[in-house]
This record gives structure tokens, sequence and C-alpha cells, in this order.
């Protein structure tokens, strides 16, 4: 919990929305349901727009992103499904043209890495949606 902690809510230049949109990303990449509902209500929190959730969950291209959220979005997809083909000179370029920092290059890539993990424990132990549904999850 204390790394969930550290990666979501510590100070970074990634903004907690970019943050939860990532997560929700790599969980729909790893077909984590309980993941993409508990993160996707997360995110709504800052979003205020379920329109724009349900297009993220479409196709994030077609969601109405700024550039920011989209590069964020190809990074989280390409990481998850692909890792071995990032490579300095393309995708990690692209986030360094746009202006993203090397510092919130590495805070994305935890993110990334973290969603990756836990996916991975959710789908294997079977988790369920909770009752409620997930409402309960705290932001």
């Amino acid at each position: 919990m204390d790394l969930y902690m550290n990666i979501m809510f510590s100070r970074s230049d990634l903004s907690r929305a970019e943050r939860e949109m990532m997560a929700v990303i790599t969980s729909i990449s790893n077909n984590c349901y309980y993941c993409q509902i508990h993160h996707s209500q997360a995110l709504n929190h800052y979003w205020k727009d379920n329109a724009k959730i349900e297009k993220l969950h479409e196709n994030f291209d077609n969601a109405n992103l700024s550039e920011k959220e989209t590069l964020l979005c190809k990074f989280a997809k390409t990481l998850t499904l692909n890792p071995g083909t990032l490579k300095e000179e393309t995708l990690i370029n692209e986030l360094k043209e746009f202006g993203i920092s090397d510092n919130a290059i590495l805070d994305a890539t935890f993110v990334i890495s973290y969603f990756n993990f836990v996916n991975r424990v959710v789908l294997s132990l079977g988790a369920t949606l909770e009752d409620d549904g997930g409402t309960g999850y705290k932001y």
C-alpha cells in the first residue's frame, strides 16, 4: 500500500488525473475489469465527464484528450502490451519533445508498471467488484 500511495499521491509533474488515466489504460490493455472500474471512477472524480470516460474505454484517440494525455495513454498501452519496443529514439523522445520531463516519464513508468503488476494479482486471484459496484473507492 505504501508503494501505491507513493506512486499515485506523491508530488509529481504528472497530475493525479493523468496518473489515474494511465492506470485505466493499463487496466484496459490487460483486460482487468476490476481495476478499470475502480480507476475510471477515480479518474471521473477529476474529469466529471462520464461520456469522456466511456470514450477513453473505447479508444483513447477518440476521447478528446489533450496532446499530452494522448501521449501518456499511448505510452501506457505500449509499455503494457509491447514493453520491448520502447526505445529512446521513439516514444520516449516523443514524450521529451512534447516537454514532458525525465522525472515525469519515470513517474509514468512507475504508474504503468505498478498497474501491470496489480492487474496480474487481481486477475490471478479472481477479484470481483464489491457489492456496491466499487463506488466506495476513496480518491
